[in-house]
């Protein structure tokens, strides 16, 4: 992975970071609008989504900063794609995701979601989630 892409993901990811629950809220709307059947492997209270939604962006905050550090983050990856399996989560799933996460990055950026965070984003997010899916089936 670049450098430049590496760097384009961690600082537009510090501009989300003051709006993590929102984002969090975002990511989740888009998620089960795009796949209403998903809804299900999610706590159905307002408030343990909102628990849910921490943890989402605690999670890509720890993968964001981990990307300075691959050889420790794979690892933390591969556990995080098994564990995901317990839950329910196939790997079709993270595709959706995928499109969920950019399309929050884009409604939570505004003008700064270039085409170059774009693509870097989704390098990274294609990156991590194939070694997920590869620990995790």
């Amino acid at each position: 992975m670049e450098a430049k892409t590496v760097t384009l993901v961690q600082e537009s990811f510090e501009k989300v970071k003051p709006i993590a629950p929102q984002a969090a809220e975002i990511f989740y709307a888009k998620l089960f609008e795009l796949d209403p059947q998903l809804k299900p492997l999610f706590p159905s209270s307002g408030e343990a989504m909102k628990v849910q939604g921490n943890k989402l962006m605690s999670m890509l905050a720890a993968a964001v900063a981990g990307l300075s550090n691959l050889e420790a983050l794979i690892p933390i990856l591969q556990d995080l794609g098994k564990r995901h399996v317990e839950y329910k989560v196939e790997a079709s799933h993270y595709n959706t995701v995928g499109a969920a996460l950019l399309g929050t990055l884009e409604a939570g950026l505004g003008e700064e979601f270039t085409i170059d965070v774009k693509n870097a984003w989704a390098e990274v997010y294609t990156s991590m989630s194939d070694v997920m899916i590869e620990a995790a089936y």
